[in-house]
């Protein structure tokens, strides 16, 4: 167990951000942690839940409002019709490291959020609106109050997906130990990536595409958004959607997407300038 707690350690530390709230630097493909792009029914629940719950804040970036957190940013888009909730889609969750645990917990117990324990009582999944579940455990060395942590995939082909995320992102693979599996310790397959790791839990149950659900897409912003769209592209990786420009911004956007259905984003400039 000492073994296991010392590796989350490690773990929790490389996929934290700067305590300036900003991306962190990117890898050697010029890449890293930039998003995660809720659709959702009701924007006020979803701002008092990343915000008033979790702690974010509001900047802009152009016409872009972003909900800021250390190492990543949350941004909502208002749909009209039904969402499906993220559970049944290849990416199940993401998560959040926070300093003060205890503390944390006492915040939210207060304000009525709905909390889904675990065996392991560093570690809880908050439930927000629209069906999104946000995992959440303590590490007190981190330099700032909250961090993105991880993006969760109910992953269908576990090496096949490892392999991919190598090959077109620059991912470090490895493998980060279970935060709820105290009784019996388990290590999980994961890819680390600047700002974030992608945890990389097996399942054998299909999966449907994320996109159209709540938990729409996810987002990581490059540094030369052209150059690596043609890098992926001479690496036989299909491009859903060209570059273009953000209207009214400095911002660049292109989308593809993974083979197992998961929407991506790829964003140039997202991080607002002072």
């Amino acid at each position: 167990m000492k073994h296991v707690l010392a590796a989350l350690a490690v773990t929790l530390v490389s996929a934290a951000a700067p305590a300036s709230a900003q991306l962190v630097e990117p890898n050697q493909l010029g890449l890293r942690m930039g998003h995660v792009h809720l659709s959702v029914k009701d924007l006020d629940a979803q701002k008092q839940f990343f915000i008033g719950i979790l702690g974010g804040t509001i900047v802009k970036n152009g016409p872009l409002e972003l909900i800021q957190f250390p190492g990543a940013y949350v941004m909502l888009r208002k749909v009209d019709g039904a969402i499906e909730p993220p559970a049944g889609s290849v990416v199940n969750h993401f998560g959040f490291t926070v300093k003060d645990m205890p503390a944390a917990l006492a915040r939210w117990k207060a304000a009525k959020v709905e909390i889904e324990p675990t065996e392991n009582p560093n570690e809880v999944y908050l439930h927000g609106p629209d069906g999104i579940r946000v995992e959440v455990y303590g590490e007190p060395a981190l330099p700032t109050a909250i961090s993105m942590n991880h993006i969760h995939y109910a992953a269908p082909d576990v090496p096949g997906m490892k392999t991919w995320y190598v090959k077109a992102f620059g991912a470090n693979p490895g493998r980060r130990p279970c935060v709820a599996c105290l009784a019996r310790p388990t290590m999980i397959e994961a890819d680390d990536l600047p700002g974030v790791n992608l945890t990389l839990g097996g399942t054998r149950t299909p999966v449907v595409a994320t996109k159209g659900r709540s938990l729409d897409h996810i987002g990581f912003d490059v540094t030369n958004l052209d150059e690596f769209v043609k890098g992926l592209e001479a690496r036989g990786i299909k491009i859903d959607a060209p570059v273009r420009q953000v209207p009214n911004s400095k911002v660049k956007i292109a989308f593809l997407s993974d083979p197992w259905g998961t929407y991506i984003e790829l964003t140039e400039g997202l991080m607002p300038t002072p």
